[in-house]
């Protein structure tokens, strides 16, 4: 019997990446999925995202392990939309326990600035609330919400090279991430007598298609014109206090079940670092 043996999971962003790592490892475990993804390019944000075809993949993954999947292509920064995909699962699988608001962008050199500044605040921090905010109705006791947050959100920024006003996006994908630990935290509190639990993980450096992409690439390397991932992967190795450049969405997916199980039934309201040491790296401990 898996540890999440017929538990149904709502999870964004979940074509690619961690969102399907997260699907197939839950699948594996004995849940049934709603997976949702844009699958569609945010204009300011300078990668491509997923596709349909990536969702598709995810379905076939999730099937192969023998469970259920219900795929939607909807946008977080959409509440109505989110609220329409949450129902066509709802209508196939009749409950909800897991949620992963996982769903994100990363905005670092975003042109035209400020509209990389609001794709990344909306999907990365509203679309989490709207992820929550949908599922919240259908949830009982012993459901777990957990929301993937960022290491970028608990760094001390005066040991890094933040130049106000040069990047907007990638500004905009700290704050988010640090609001969004923000209202978990709040929210944890008082759905706690709910006995419904929240917590975020914040991962370092993932390998992911953001990661592998070429804005990160210029982010982690200014100095070179066009710098490439042999280029990049020195310096994402600089983030972890391990000798590592970045963990897999595996290492990530692991949390996640965990988190999702019952074996974490008295723990929410947890900032669980997955990040290879980098937040004693980069963050000054104060007793």
């Amino acid at each position: 019997m898996g540890r999440v043996q017929d538990k149904v999971a709502f999870i964004t962003g979940a074509a690619r990446g961690q969102g399907r790592s997260h699907a197939v490892r839950l699948a594996e475990e004995g849940a049934d999925i709603i997976a949702v993804d844009l699958c569609e390019d945010v204009t300011s944000i300078g990668y491509p995202m997923a596709r349909p075809e990536d969702l598709a993949e995810t379905a076939a993954l999730v099937e192969k392990t023998g469970r259920r999947i219900v795929t939607v292509q909807a946008d977080v920064r959409d509440g109505a939309a989110l609220r329409v995909a949450l129902d066509q699962g709802l209508a196939e699988f009749g409950r909800l326990d897991i949620v992963l608001a996982n769903a994100g962008v990363a905005g670092m050199r975003g042109e035209p600035p400020v509209q990389a500044w609001s794709d990344v605040v909306d999907t990365n921090l509203v679309g989490v609330i709207n992820t929550v905010q949908a599922a919240l109705p259908h949830l009982g006791a012993g459901a777990s919400i957990i929301a993937t947050g960022s290491t970028a959100a608990l760094m001390n920024l005066e040991k890094v090279d933040v130049v106000p006003g040069k990047d907007l996006g990638g500004v905009a994908y700290v704050f988010a991430k640090r609001a969004l630990a923000e209202y978990m935290h709040f929210l944890a509190t008082h759905i706690a007598p709910k006995n419904i639990r929240a917590n975020v993980i914040h991962p370092t450096n993932c390998n992911t298609d953001m990661l592998q992409s070429e804005p990160m690439y210029r982010s982690f390397r200014p100095d070179l014109e066009n710098p490439t991932r042999a280029d990049a992967e020195p310096g994402f190795a600089v983030q972890q206090a391990m000798p590592i450049p970045f963990v897999e969405p595996l290492d990530i997916s692991n949390a996640v079940l965990f988190l999702a199980s019952d074996e974490a039934r008295y723990i929410t309201g947890m900032q669980l670092r997955v990040d290879g040491g980098g937040y004693l790296k980069w963050y000054d401990f104060k007793i």
